[in-house]
């Protein structure tokens, strides 16, 4: 059985966080682990609130996952403050040896509502060295790096900016914020130098959708675990997410919910 484990914060929903990690992994193919750093109170239309898990808990709840099993892939998501984020540091000092990790720097919800305090952004980028894979959005590559993503050049200067400022292996700036079509720009490592492409998007028509960025950081963790190299896995989360998106519907009175997707048995 391959696995692969999520750390990151509840929602209620269903629609983004642990719970819609764990579906994206269950349809991938993949046992889905999870390690709880928060929880939310929220609805389809807003994030009302805000409850990290005490540190030390959550600490112990990755110690003991990683002494007893070797996830595949691990996905970092929502880490809420300074404190958990410094835990879930410590945790991961626990591994056994090392596996693919995904970083998805959740910054803030849709509504503006605060996931991670601005202190913990330092700890944040240091904890980005030696990740296989770091995916922003526009507005967290901004946030991160101090680069004006208003610009494809940009956008490709702040992703050079994450592999050479925090030694992360490649990153994905999802361009699913700009107007007009939703390319991502994709940087990598390539020998001594880093390599940059644009990976073509398409833009679906329709009110907003919840959990885009969870479930393409959760699909392409999934297909690391299952064994797939980076380029391919990338697709692979691409792939998922406009599949989803195209389905999307209102469960509730606010943001859509992306559509459950069939389960798909590893290549």
């Amino acid at each position: 059985m391959r696995v692969a484990l999520s750390i990151a914060g509840s929602d209620p929903t269903g629609g983004a966080g642990l719970q819609l990690d764990l579906q994206v992994f269950r349809a991938l193919g993949v046992h889905g682990a999870g390690v709880l750093t928060a929880l939310t109170i929220q609805d389809t239309h807003k994030v009302h609130r805000v409850l990290p898990a005490f540190p030390s808990v959550v600490s112990d709840q990755l110690r003991a996952l990683l002494a007893d099993m070797v996830p595949g892939a691990l996905k970092l998501g929502m880490l809420a403050t300074d404190d958990v984020l410094r835990a879930v540091a410590l945790g991961l000092d626990a591994r056994s040896e090392p596996r693919p990790l995904v970083i998805d720097p959740v910054l803030h919800a849709s509504d503006g509502s605060v996931l991670l305090e601005r202190r913990a952004w330092p700890g944040l980028l240091d904890l980005m060295r030696g990740a296989t894979l770091v995916t922003p959005n526009l507005p967290e590559a901004e946030q991160l790096t101090g680069c004006d993503v208003s610009t494809r050049r940009g956008v490709e200067q702040a992703a050079r900016w994450l592999i050479d400022e925090t030694g992360a292996g490649a990153a994905l700036v999802k361009g699913g914020h700009r107007e007009g079509a939703a390319d991502d720009c994709f940087a990598e490592r390539a020998g001594d130098g880093i390599e940059v492409r644009w990976l073509e998007g398409e833009r679906i028509a329709g009110p907003p959708v919840h959990g885009t960025g969870c479930a393409r950081s959760a699909a392409i963790t999934a297909a690391l675990a299952r064994g797939e190299a980076l380029e391919r896995a990338v697709g692979t989360g691409r792939a998922y997410v406009r599949e989803a998106i195209a389905g999307a519907e209102a469960v509730g009175g606010g943001a859509r919910l992306l559509a459950p997707i069939r389960e798909r048995a590893a290549p």
